[in-house]
Formats: structure tokens, C-alpha cells, sequence
């Protein structure tokens, strides 16, 4: 049964909105919606969704794609970050898992938005500082991420939260870095045409034009 909860903010102030969300084969499905209003992340809305456990796989494939797409209809994220599989997993389960998380990407790649996946170790350094780091742990860094009087709960949906989180961090990163960089991007691409040109008039022709 899916259980939630909501935030309503000011959609005139939208920044980058992230939609996480923490597959799980038997378990509950987390997902968790942030989005950055300046440079700050806000709670949108984050939840867990569980089958009963006589339920087919088949059934929760179907439940959980309707969810995300759901999700994505209503709160019309910028990107979708996706745990990754758990390498310690035995190949049934991670097969299973793997099939988990496709129906999530393909509700994403329905509605024309990028998807993206992180390892449990990545979102755990992103959050949390380091890769070792409790649910516990991840709760509380979460919260104080979110500026949440109270650890969300369960854990599952905080699981997401912080996939959602680690993304942001990412993206809002590239975007300084492409914004400081622009020139040094510019040398490397004219030198790298300087390397690949075949012919030496070219390479003569590529330098002259890198050096005016």
C-alpha cells in the first residue's frame, strides 16, 4: 500500500527538481521528489509504496511503473536518479531487482526525462560524506539536508531522498564547473581536432586557427 507525504511549495520559484527513488524487490519501494528553490534543496513530497507479499512479480512490476509514472505526470521532475543495484546481491535477486528498476527507467524514458543511476556507496559519500554510512546515518543527514524537523520515515522513502540528493549535487556541480570553464573546454576541443586530424596540412591549418 503507498504510504506519503507532501509539501507544497511555490512552483514560481521551481529550481532544479529531482525525482529519487530506491527500487526494492519484496520490500518497499521508496521515492522521494526535492527541488532547489535558489541554493537551497526543499521536500516536495516523498513516500514508499509495498505489495502484499503474495504478490506476483509481475504485479509489482506493474504497480511500480504506474507509481513513478504517476509521480512524473504530477510533479514533472528534471531528472530521475535510480539506486543502482547492490553488487553483494546473489544473481536471482539482482536479475529480479534489475527488472525493478527497468520498469522505473522506461516510466522516465515515457516522458522524455533523463534518468540516472547511482551506486549505494556513491549516494552514501554524496550525503553523507562517506561510503560506510548507517540508514540511520542517512536519515539524519537527509533531514538536516532537507531542514526537516523530524527524520522522514520509513526508511526506504529517506533511501530516496538521498539517491534524489546525491544527484542534485552532482548536476548542480557540472553546471559551476561548465559555467567557470567555458574557455578551457574550448582549448581541449580545438586540440583534441589537432590530435585527430589525419592530415599534417590540417594539423597545420587547426593550430593556426587555436592560436588567433
Amino acid at each position: 500500500m503507498p504510504s506519503s507525504h507532501i509539501v507544497r511549495l511555490n512552483t514560481k520559484a521551481r529550481g532544479l527538481r529531482v525525482l529519487g527513488v530506491d527500487p526494492a524487490l519484496a520490500g518497499a519501494t521508496g521515492y522521494g521528489i526535492i527541488e532547489f528553490v535558489g541554493t537551497t534543496p526543499r521536500l516536495v513530497r516523498f513516500g514508499s509504496f509495498k505489495l502484499p507479499a503474495r504478490a506476483t512479480l509481475a504485479a509489482r512490476l506493474y504497480e511500480i511503473h504506474s507509481l513513478i509514472s504517476k509521480l512524473v505526470a504530477e510533479f514533472t521532475p528534471d531528472a530521475v536518479a535510480v539506486e543502482s543495484v547492490f553488487a553483494a546481491l546473489n544473481v536471482k535477486t539482482a536479475l529480479k531487482l534489475a527488472e525493478v528498476r527497468g520498469v522505473v527507467l522506461l516510466a522516465a524514458a515515457q516522458a522524455s526525462i533523463p534518468a540516472h543511476s547511482y551506486s549505494p556507496r556513491e549516494v552514501k559519500s554524496s550525503v553523507a560524506g562517506y561510503g560506510a554510512a548507517s540508514k540511520q546515518q542517512m536519515q539524519q543527514m537527509v533531514s538536516s539536508a532537507l531542514g526537516l524537523t523530524e527524520v522522514p520515515e520509513p526508511a526506504d522513502a529517506a533511501d530516496a531522498l538521498a539517491v534524489a540528493l546525491c544527484h542534485a549535487h552532482l548536476a548542480r556541480a557540472r553546471e559551476r564547473m561548465d559555467v567557470a570553464m567555458p574557455s578551457t573546454r574550448l582549448v581541449m576541443a580545438s586540440r583534441s581536432v589537432i590530435r585527430n586530424s589525419q592530415s599534417p596540412r590540417n594539423r597545420i591549418r587547426a593550430a593556426r586557427i587555436l592560436e588567433s
